[in-house]
């Protein structure tokens, strides 16, 4: 009640107060610029009208005040700023902010629905490579200014915009797509954090609709050994880091939970513990972990971390142990086959079909990317263990594959034609075909008989003229002893049929 009667009685000395509308999209967060100083000495305040339900209340004097999806900071001008994350329609309506005692304004916050502007996406990429992301607004915007902030620990700092542009950052607009895409080239430690892609939509109060969240990731490429190899792990770190601690940790690496390997004292040298050795040189602001005699316990999650007052900055990278035992299998199209992979974290399973293990880590097919219904796995996750299953394997499936993380195990496939049921289809052909000639022979030759014996008695139609001149002719006759012609047929050895015969026309004189 006490904090209610202050408000509402600086509200009403306050006089004239700053009025101005805000505009954000349900998911998406909002950035304002009060225009009003901070004023460190003061306690900071925030309310929701008409009720005036106190949302901040802080007189810690702190730079940065947060409260659930409400913060209040101090931006480099030395400005209060207000930023509210997550929005939804319940948020919509007045808001009363204020340093007690110095100034207070009026804000009307307006949430409108657009699938545009509720994005929250993640972003991996190595070191010294180039970071892209894109970022989508509503057509409302397609004329305002674009702009790109950044968190920081206690702020959140303009990165790149129309006025403010830095070197390596870029950014190209698609206007018919509603598309801006953002490009970081040769990305240091220091780029990774949460950017925040938006629009300027009041010029007035310097206000900023996010219409997207992006958490850019910062890597070391993963090292890919085999077993009983030795392996590097390169940790390179900004030159201001160079006089504190660095550790190599597996696992987890944070101050409260870490499983340290090693770590270097503040000044240049080397320290070895068993397999690891550990060494920083900070005239090239990079220290080198070394683990010899690799095993399959050695692979997993490794974090680069220097240590600092209150915190850790840190890297992490994968180290991916390959083992020396392969698994072969040969099947014919149409099987079925079932592969077991090892995985040491449950967020990480792959199975990758490529020439070298390393190709898998970044242009390989993981199992979540093959589109082929074919392929499905399930998972054991107590034992430790997925099993990948293809079923109605193809020629094409043949391959390498590289199966499990970061324990990995090489896996030939082998996809063969099964030869033996296309002999036994060939050798069914020809017999139906060589059965299928005989029979059509036979039945040609049955036919022809059967012609013979049926024909009627020959009447032989022989020249009349004796100029024609016939001697002779090969025919075929029925013997029959009715005949009235005065031919005559002379067979040989007196058979009852012949297909030779001699005729012999004889003229007979009337």
């Amino acid at each position: 009640m006490k904090i209610l009667l202050i408000f509402f009685t600086f509200y009403l000395i306050s006089g004239a107060v700053r009025c101005f509308d805000v505009t954000g999209y349900s998911g998406g967060s909002v950035i304002v610029d009060t225009g009003k100083i901070w004023f460190s000495d003061s306690a900071k305040h925030m309310a929701k009208l008409p009720e005036w339900r106190t949302i901040i209340n802080d007189k810690t004097y702190d730079k940065w005040i947060n409260y659930g999806n409400f913060t209040l900071f101090q931006n480099n001008e030395g400005n209060l700023m207000i930023f509210i994350r997550n929005l939804n329609k319940h948020d919509a309506g007045g808001y009363w902010i204020g340093a007690l005692y110095k100034w207070g304004i009026d804000m009307t916050l307006n949430v409108e629905e657009d699938s545009c502007c509720n994005v929250s996406k993640r972003v991996m990429v190595n070191i010294g490579e180039t970071a892209h992301f894109s970022c989508e607004y509503s057509q409302n915007h397609i004329n305002d200014l674009r702009i790109i902030f950044k968190e920081e620990k206690d702020s959140i700092e303009t990165i790149y915009s129309t006025w403010n542009k830095e070197g390596r950052f870029s950014i190209s607009d698609e206007k018919y797509k509603n598309v801006f895409s953002v490009s970081i080239t040769a990305v240091t430690p220091d780029d990774g954090g949460v950017y925040l892609c938006g629009v300027w939509i009041n010029k007035h109060s310097y206000s900023y609709s996010i219409i997207t969240t992006v958490h850019l990731n910062i890597s070391i490429p993963p090292v890919v050994r085999h077993e009983g190899e030795s392996a590097e792990i390169i940790c390179p770190y900004d030159s201001i880091y160079k006089s504190k601690p660095k550790s190599l940790c597996k696992g987890k690496c944070s101050t409260r939970d870490r499983n340290t390997l090693s770590e270097t004292v503040r000044e240049e040298k080397e320290t070895k513990t068993d397999r690891l050795t550990l060494n920083d040189n900070v005239t090239a602001s990079v220290f080198t972990g070394t683990i010899t005699g690799l095993t399959a316990e050695d692979a997993g999650k490794y974090w680069c971390a220097v240590t600092l007052e209150r915190d850790l900055n840190y890297l992490y990278t994968h180290l991916m142990v390959i083992m020396n035992e392969e698994l072969n299998l040969t099947k014919y199209e149409g099987d079925d086959v079932s592969i077991q992979c090892k995985h040491h974290d449950e967020d990480q399973k792959s199975f990758c079909k490529a020439h070298e293990a390393s190709m898998c880590v970044k242009d390989g097919d993981s199992l979540e990317t093959i589109r082929d219904d074919r392929f499905s796995f399930s998972d054991e996750a107590s034992t430790g263990v997925f099993t990948v299953n293809i079923t109605d394997l193809r020629e094409e499936d043949s391959g390498i594959y590289w199966c499990g993380a970061p324990v990995i195990t090489k896996v030939k496939l082998s996809v063969k034609t099964d030869f033996s049921m296309i002999i036994i289809i060939i050798a069914c052909v020809i017999l139906l075909l060589i059965g299928g000639f005989t029979l059509t022979v036979w039945k040609l030759r049955h036919k022809r008989r059967g012609d013979v014996h049926t024909h009627s008695p020959v009447h032989s139609q022989l020249p009349t003229i004796l100029s024609d001149g016939l001697l002779y002719t090969a025919v075929s006759f029925q013997k029959h002893e009715q005949s009235l012609s005065d031919s005559t047929v002379r067979f040989s050895k007196e058979e009852i049929h012949s297909d030779y015969a001699a005729v012999i026309y004889r003229m007979r004189l009337n």
